[in-house]
C-alpha cells in the first residue's frame, strides 16, 4: 500500500487507490431499508485507525499502527496472509472485505478522550470511514465507543482493559476482544496467594480513571478473598512521569506488596522508582516484599529493562505462544518489522479480521448485520484459543495469560514468560455481575 497522500486534522489518509477520489460519507434517506452511514457502494472501504501517537501510551499505539497495516495488507491478498490461514472462519479470502479494497486513515488520540473523538468524527465525517478502531486508554476507547454509537458506525475496540467498557459504558454498536481488570484479578488472584502466602498486606498506587478504578477494584475484591489486607489505595495522575514521592509513602506504611495498577509509560516510570528506592529488596513483616503490575505487556517489559525480573502480571497475549494462529502472526509480523508483535497489536489485528469476517458473513457493511454476525460469535485460530464473543455485553471470553518477567531472557524481546495460563472458565462471569452492573446495550444504530 502506498503512503499517506492526504493529511488533514491529524487524520493520515493511507492506501488510496490510484486515481481515486477522497471518499466521502454517504448518508442515505430513512425511508431506505438499508440505510447506514458510509457505504461504500461499489468502491473502497475505508476504516479508521485512531490510535495514541504521542501521549503515555505511544509505544503502545506505534505497535497497534503497525498491526492494522498488516491486517489491511493480508486483507488485500498481500503478504504470507497471516491469520487468514489459521482462522476457523475461512469467510475471508484475500480479496478485501466482501470483494471491496480496503483503504484506511489513521489519527493521534494523544491519549485524551477529547482529541480521539475529534479524530474519529473526523474519519467518519470527512473519510468516510465505516469502522473505528484502535486506543490504548480505556478512557479512550469510552469515549470514542459512545461517539461511534450516536455516529452510527462499529467500534472495535483495541487495547481497553477497564470493566467499563463492556460493563456501565458497553454500547451496542461497541466490541471488545482484550481481557479486562476483573479477568486479570480472576487469574493472578491465585496465583499471587499460591506464591506469597494469604497473609500480606498490600498498597496500590492506581492511574486516575476509569481503567485504574476498575483494576484497583478488581484487584482488592479478589486478594481480600485471598485473606490478604489491603493498606491504602493511592491514585495517581496519568500525566504524571516521576513516582518517588510515593514510593516514600510505600516504605512506611507497612506493607509488604506494591500494586502498580499503571500501564505503558506510567508503570515504566512507577516500577523503575520502586526498585531504585530498593523496594525489591526489603523484608517487611518478616517477608520479602513484593511487587506486582496486574496488566504486562512485552513493550513495557522492555522500557522497565531488569526491573521486571521476577515480577507477576497478566497479559492477554504472548508472543511466545506455540498454537498456529500465533505463530503465524507472529511470523507475519516479525518479517515485515524486525521483531514480535505485542499484545496491543496482536488484539488490534485480530479486530480488523473479526470485522471483516462479520461483513462477509454477513454480506452487508450495514452495522446491524455486522452487529448480529458478531454476537455469540465463536471462534478458534486467532491466537487465545477458543474464543465467544459474548453476545450480551460484546465481551471477548478465552483463557487469560498470567506471565512473569523472565530472570535469564535470551533475547531483547524474550522478557516475559507464561506461568499460568488460566482457563476461561475461571475467569468466566454473568452480565450482571457486580463489576459490570449499570449501563444499556442498547440497540444498534445504523446511522441514517
Amino acid at each position: 500500500m502506498s503512503k499517506s497522500n492526504l493529511t488533514r486534522r491529524g487524520v493520515l489518509r493511507t492506501g488510496a487507490v490510484a486515481g481515486a477520489g477522497l471518499a466521502m460519507p454517504t448518508f442515505f434517506s430513512a425511508g431506505s431499508a438499508s440505510a447506514f452511514v458510509n457505504d461504500p457502494g461499489n468502491g473502497p472501504v475505508t476504516l479508521g485507525f485512531n490510535v495514541p501517537q504521542t501521549g503515555p501510551y505511544a509505544d503502545e499505539g506505534a505497535d497497534e499502527l503497525r498491526a492494522y497495516q498488516l491486517a489491511v495488507e493480508h486483507l488485500n491478498g498481500g503478504g504470507d496472509g497471516g491469520m487468514l490461514n489459521t482462522f476457523s472462519s475461512k469467510a475471508l479470502q484475500g480479496n478485501g472485505i466482501n470483494g471491496h479494497k480496503v483503504e484506511f486513515v489513521t489519527g493521534d488520540t494523544q491519549t485524551k478522550s477529547d482529541a480521539a473523538r475529534a479524530s474519529a468524527q473526523s474519519m467518519i465525517q470527512k473519510d468516510g470511514a465505516i469502522m473505528i478502531t484502535g486506543g490504548s486508554s480505556s478512557g479512550v476507547a469510552i469515549a470514542v465507543q459512545g461517539l461511534c454509537q450516536e455516529a452510527g458506525v462499529i467500534f472495535m475496540a483495541g487495547l481497553t482493559h477497564s470493566n467499563d467498557t463492556t460493563g456501565k459504558d458497553k454500547k451496542a454498536n461497541g466490541f471488545r476482544h482484550f481481557f479486562n481488570a476483573y479477568q486479570s484479578a480472576a487469574a493472578l488472584a491465585p496465583v499471587l496467594a499460591s506464591r506469597y502466602g494469604k497473609d500480606r498486606k498490600f498498597y496500590m498506587l492506581t492511574a486516575d480513571y476509569t481503567w485504574g478504578w476498575t483494576q484497583a477494584a478488581s484487584m482488592k475484591a479478589f486478594m481480600e478473598d485471598q485473606g490478604w489486607t489491603m493498606v491504602e489505595d493511592v491514585r495517581t495522575p496519568l500525566s504524571a512521569t516521576d513516582f518517588s514521592s510515593y514510593m516514600t509513602e510505600v516504605q512506611t506504611s507497612g506493607a509488604d506488596v506494591l500494586i502498580l495498577n499503571h500501564y505503558g509509560g506510567n508503570m515504566v516510570n512507577s516500577l523503575t522508582n520502586a526498585v531504585q528506592f530498593g523496594l525489591k529488596d526489603k523484608t517487611v513483616n518478616g517477608k520479602q516484599f513484593e511487587i506486582v503490575v496486574p496488566l504486562y505487556s512485552r513493550l513495557m517489559a522492555a522500557g522497565a529493562g531488569e526491573a521486571v525480573k521476577g515480577i507477576l502480571g497478566s497479559t492477554n497475549w504472548h508472543w511466545s505462544l506455540q498454537d498456529e494462529g500465533s505463530k503465524a502472526f507472529v511470523k507475519s509480523f516479525g518479517t515485515k518489522y524486525g521483531f514480535p508483535p505485542s499484545q496491543a497489536a496482536h488484539t488490534c489485528y485480530v479486530q480488523t479480521l473479526l470485522y471483516a469476517d462479520a461483513v462477509t458473513r454477513a454480506n452487508s457493511f450495514n452495522p446491524c448485520d455486522v452487529v448480529a454476525a458478531l454476537e455469540g460469535f465463536e471462534f478458534d485460530g486467532l491466537g487465545n484459543g477458543p474464543t465467544l464473543y459474548r453476545a450480551d455485553d460484546h465481551q471477548c471470553f478465552k483463557d487469560v495469560l498470567v506471565v512473569q518477567g523472565k530472570q535469564n531472557p535470551e533475547s531483547q524481546f524474550d522478557l516475559l514468560e507464561v506461568v499460568e495460563k488460566t482457563p476461561v472458565d475461571k475467569v468466566m462471569y454473568a452480565p450482571d455481575n457486580e463489576f459490570f452492573a449499570g449501563g444499556d446495550l442498547g440497540t444498534c444504530n445504523p446511522g441514517a
